[in-house]
């Protein structure tokens, strides 16, 4: 009989990888223009949003379970400025970030979920560190589709079921698990 502990872990790595999926797909849809588009000045752009995410990733998930979550290489002021990075960079960054954050999810044994570990000094434990990170990611993944929503308009090719057939995919889901 499988743990609490080990059904979090894999609940967690089903979650992570269902949000990078939709902002993968999201992706898919844009031209490389479209990663620039910033609907006002307070706003983020794509391109700005992949630069975070990836820079939070990379420095909260390395060596994670011994070195604080902020670490001293990671400039995330930066990371709120246009670096000017093709689609292609962009997409790379991102992919550098999902790894280091689900290599990293993917190697905790059920153990690790009491341990602590540190986020700019504040002490969480790793279950808890988990649940932070699958608060703010989802955020920035939303952040992106709605943008990309914005941008394709009618062209836009839905990531969930299309308004008015809920219950088309409702009976759909009754007749694959009853």
């Amino acid at each position: 009989m499988e743990t609490l502990s080990k059904i979090f872990l894999q609940s967690a790595v089903t979650r992570v990888k269902y949000y990078k999926e939709l902002a993968d797909k999201t992706f898919a849809q844009l031209d490389e223009k479209d990663f620039y588009y910033q609907p006002n000045e307070s706003s983020n752009s794509v391109a700005v949003i992949i630069q975070h995410v990836s820079g939070n990733m990379l420095s909260r998930w390395t060596n994670f379970l011994t070195e604080d979550g902020e670490k001293t290489w990671r400039n995330r002021d930066k990371e709120f400025n246009d670096q000017h990075y093709g689609k292609e960079a962009l997409l790379e960054l991102w992919k550098n970030g999902w790894y280091c954050f689900l290599n990293a999810l993917e190697s905790l044994e059920e153990a690790d979920l009491l341990k602590t570990i540190y986020i700019r000094s504040e002490p969480l434990i790793v279950a808890d560190a988990i649940n932070r990170q699958l608060a703010h990611y989802p955020h920035h993944v939303g952040q992106i589709i709605y943008i990309g929503k914005m941008l394709r308009g009618n062209k836009w090719e839905s990531l969930s079921i299309e308004k008015g057939k809920s219950d088309n995919f409702n009976k759909t889901m009754n007749q694959k698990f009853n």
